[in-house]
């Protein structure tokens, strides 16, 4: 019957192989370029359909001055909420493109239609519905810095 029990060395080996693939990915992660100056034209952006209605990504990454900064747009079918009240440490900004939703803000709903704007604060109680006969649509601001609680 053979022994089982692994080797320092063998030990040592694999410990280095472990260590250097996070370092990797860590590095992979820190590594992205920032976003700079672009344009995102809304007809090339691709529309992946959801059981709630479909989402565009626009882009998720770094910039000069912030950690993270991500745009994606939401289109919630009639009657549909993205997901149930939550909170999240980074700040948003929800930009009502068409249909009427209900946010809530300060533990309150309150009803928005196009063109309005909300503000979704660090860790703070928040969520949004279709309150409308038709789909909605809205914009996702979310932000991250250095400033932004873990």
């Amino acid at each position: 019957m053979r022994d089982t029990m692994i080797s320092r060395r063998d030990f040592a080996i694999e410990l280095v192989a472990v260590a250097g693939t996070l370092c990797a990915v860590a590095a992979a992660d820190l590594g992205k370029d920032p976003i700079g100056p672009s344009v995102y034209d809304w007809n090339k952006i691709p529309l992946t359909k959801t059981a709630l209605g479909g989402v565009r990504q626009f882009f998720r990454g770094p910039t000069k001055t912030l950690d993270e900064l991500e745009l994606h747009v939401t289109t919630l079918n009639p009657g549909e909420a993205s997901h149930p009240p939550h909170k999240h440490p980074n700040e948003e900004l929800v930009i009502v493109k068409e249909g009427t939703v209900e946010a809530l803000v300060n533990g309150q709903w309150e009803r928005l239609g196009a063109g309005s704007v909300i503000f979704n604060a660090s860790n703070e109680l928040h969520g949004l519905r279709n309150v409308g006969s038709e789909p909605a649509t809205y914009h996702v601001i979310n932000w991250k810095s250095e400033r932004t609680p873990k």
